[in-house]
């Protein structure tokens, strides 16, 4: 064989490194994450007394896969659906904690005398936790379940997706040099743009491909697909001008949509793993000894100030966002670290050459120092509100309750017609007039060139005209038309002139934003038909509006693109024992609902609820418990738990946690424990003229009773039986074909003579 490349070498390298310095983390308790990071120092140039990489620019390549993937993998987690679930409580406490921690950043930097473009890294870098990181600790530490844990999982949902809009600004602003209020507008309009096109288009065709193609995906055919879509949007998104990491998140959120999301998410786990920890022994390699001796002071202030900072904003959001004092303390010590993000910032910032190289390092060291704390702060997260609980006023038991639990945060919020019916109609107009805008350019940019090279004369132009404008047909509609027959029309045009004469003002801003689309379309392919173009588009509108072809096609578009959107959601619902709006109530009083899986060695598995008594051991109900496809509501004292069987319980985080305890008992080291061992055999037996089975049918033998044995087959004058009847008498000569355990069927016919 030849000489190997660099690039194998180097990842042998890295990836025997890694594994080994995990399993010493994992040994010591601590997130694989820093072991990762510890293996691409060892490994780096950095270190002399260990074997270096010898090519860094391949690692880079295969880090960037590795962003890649851990942002597809962040979008399968994120849905935009799931965003608007979490709602305005996780995006106030995001809000008040990463804007407070992106200037407390800025003005660290400042102090320390860096650039403004450092400073502005700086600040980005350390307003964002780790989710990798405190998903792991909470899984580890058994705090999932608790309220806290929920609260913290939808405030990081929201950093991911403001974390997404942070990269292209800094990517723009890197380039620019500068913040301009017309630049940052625009950006944030076009990533908006091109997010909101990609989201709708995306939910329209692909679960429809993934439903249409469902019978031939089979895991090696789905991943191939779901690999391909990943880095498709990548080149889409790179050919837009915006980052590789934007597009994959984007697919990710796209197929997180999708019912296949959980089987998706399988498949891609040990992809991102793998090109994960590549990202994250190159995060290692970056780090220089002698820089971070050099600015260990610098180092030490960061970590305290991302700590204290972190802590008091993160508990302060929660708390204003309507949570109990406890819950808010619990996430805010929970949120108390920088991760994964901060090193893909940074990164941003090396490739574009607009942070010195010293920032690197020391952002991964405070990344590390405050990660290794972690656990240490969630765990002393109670202490610390027993002792603020007991320094606190009485008068002030709306800020120990929470004013979402006290009855403050809720308001009667009264909608007239007007409001409700302008609400729909605007949501309507801006997301197909997006779509609208959408076609228009992709039919001037790939459309319009292609015929005209074709066909320069007048018809090439005609036929982009007409093409386009069939393409926007089913849009146009239901710009003009969606809405324009609902209920609170017909109240408003029912009760008075003035009402009627504000609906068909509406209606005729409704056709003239059309009749500008049309003209949009038109006029660059002629420019000197001004007043005819306009008498045109007035028509098409018309004929658009009025087609009954238009209509049913613009039907059929909405209701697929609303059967994908909500496919996995009515899913989910049908499977789940209590709805939303239940679920909802409960979190509001301090109680929710969680799934506990039986362990196959809980003590609680072959019990009756009787014997478990969950109410006054753990203070919990059950209220489902879930058994293959069997659904058991409302279980009496009589039913029988079983291995792997789902309950689902109601109770509060801590009356949760004590059944958790009781029932998921799982060891720690599982596969050291004793397994049974079954060795089944094969042997004969002959019937000699003296053998008590002699004249005997299969049936009177019973070998499974007297013998612990099974007759698989008969020999008999050469031949072999093996479909015969419970009725065949056995002759002398034949063979018994025996199966059982090996002891049993080797002195089958002493046992069986001692049972006779």
């Amino acid at each position: 064989m030849g000489h190997l490349p660099p690039l194998i070498h180097d990842l042998a390298l890295i990836l025997i490194t890694a594994g080994a310095v995990t399993i010493l983390f994992k040994w010591l308790k601590q997130p694989v994450v820093l072991g990762y990071i510890v293996a691409g120092f060892l490994a780096g140039p950095n270190f002399v007394f260990f074997p270096s990489v010898g090519d860094a620019v391949n690692i880079s390549i295969w880090a960037d896969i590795g962003v890649i993937f851990l942002l597809f993998a962040l979008g399968l987690e994120f849905s935009f659906k799931k965003l608007i679930a979490v709602g305005g409580s996780a995006s106030i406490a995001t809000i008040i904690s990463m804007g407070s921690m992106m200037a407390i950043g800025y003005i660290v930097g400042k102090l320390f005398g860096w650039s403004s473009i450092n400073s502005i890294f700086l600040g980005c870098m350390i307003s964002m936790s780790s989710t990798t990181i405190i998903i792991k600790t909470l899984t580890d530490m058994g705090l999932q379940k608790q309220k806290f844990a929920g609260i913290v999982f939808a405030m990081l949902i929201v950093e991911d997706l403001v974390a997404i809009l942070m990269m292209v600004l800094l990517s723009t602003l890197a380039v620019s040099k500068q913040f301009e209020g017309a630049d940052l507008v625009q950006n944030i309009i076009v990533l908006v743009f091109f997010l909101l096109i990609w989201f709708v288009g995306g939910i329209y065709l692909i679960p429809s491909l993934l439903k249409r193609f469902q019978k031939y995906l089979n895991n090696e055919t789905l991943l191939v697909i779901v690999i391909g879509l990943c880095l498709g949007m990548v080149l889409f998104a790179s050919s837009a001008g915006f980052s590789a990491a934007l597009g994959a998140f984007v697919m990710g959120s796209i197929l997180a949509e999708t019912v296949e999301m959980k089987r998706i998410e399988h498949l891609v786990e040990p992809l991102k793993n793998l090109f994960g920890a590549v990202f994250f022994v190159s995060v290692g390699m970056m780090i220089d000894p002698s820089i971070i001796a050099e600015h260990i002071g610098t180092i030490l202030t960061i970590s305290l100030t991302v700590i204290v900072c972190m802590i008091f904003f993160s508990t302060l959001g929660v708390s204003v966002s309507g949570q109990s004092l406890k819950v808010a303390i619990q996430a805010g010590f929970c949120l108390s670290q920088i991760g994964e993000f901060s090193f893909i910032i940074a990164t941003l910032g090396l490739s574009l050459g607009v942070i010195d190289k010293f920032l690197y390092p020391v952002i991964v060291a405070v990344s590390t120092l405050t990660t290794f704390c972690t656990p240490y702060f969630i765990k002393a997260s109670p202490s610390v509100y027993t002792f603020l609980e007991k320094k606190i006023p009485s008068k002030w038991d709306k800020l120990l309750k929470g004013y979402a639990a006290s009855g403050y945060a809720t308001t009667v919020n009264r909608r007239s017609e007007w409001n409700i019916l302008l609400k729909n109609v605007l949501n309507i107009v801006v997301i197909y007039l997006l779509i609208s805008m959408s076609i228009i350019f992709l039919s001037r940019q790939f459309l319009n060139p292609w015929i005209t090279e074709r066909l320069p004369s007048i018809w090439g132009h005609i036929i982009i005209a007409v093409v386009t404008i069939l393409a926007l047909a089913p849009f146009m509609r239901a710009i003009v038309v969606r809405k324009s027959n609902s209920k609170e029309v017909k109240k408003l045009w029912a009760d008075n002139n003035l009402n009627r004469t504000g609906l068909i003002l509406l209606t005729i801003a409704r056709y003239l934003i059309c009749i500008g689309l049309v003209l949009a379309v038109l006029m660059p392919l002629f420019p000197n038909a001004t007043a005819i173009l306009c008498l045109i588009s007035m028509i098409v509108v018309a004929a658009v509006t009025w087609s009954q072809v238009v209509k049913k096609q613009s039907r059929r578009m909405e209701r697929v693109f609303m059967e994908n959107l909500n496919r996995k959601e009515l899913e989910e619902e049908r499977k789940t024992t209590l709805g939303k709006k239940t679920v909802k109530d409960l979190l509001d009083k301090d109680v929710h609902v969680e799934e506990i899986t039986v362990s196959p060695i809980s003590p609680s598995a072959g019990k009756t609820l009787k014997e478990l008594n969950f109410k006054q051991v753990a203070g919990v109900n059950v209220v489902s418990i879930i058994r293959g496809s069997k659904k058991i509501n409302i279980p009496d004292g009589n039913v029988r738990l079983y291995p792997y069987d789902k309950l689902v319980v109601v109770g509060s985080d801590e009356e949760i946690q004590k059944c958790l305890n009781r029932i998921a008992q799982y060891q720690d080291n599982p596969e050291e424990e004793d397994e049974a061992i079954h060795h089944i055999a094969l042997s004969n037996y002959v019937v000699e003229a003296d053998s008590p089975l002699l004249g005997k049918t299969v049936r009177e033998l019973n070998t499974r009773e007297r013998a612990e044995c099974m007759i698989i087959g008969i020999d008999r004058n050469g031949h072999t039986m093996s479909n015969f009847t419970a009725d065949l008498m056995l002759e002398k000569g034949d063979v018994l074909w025996l199966a059982g355990e090996k002891d049993d069927v080797d002195g089958f016919g002493e046992k069986y003579i001692e049972n006779a």
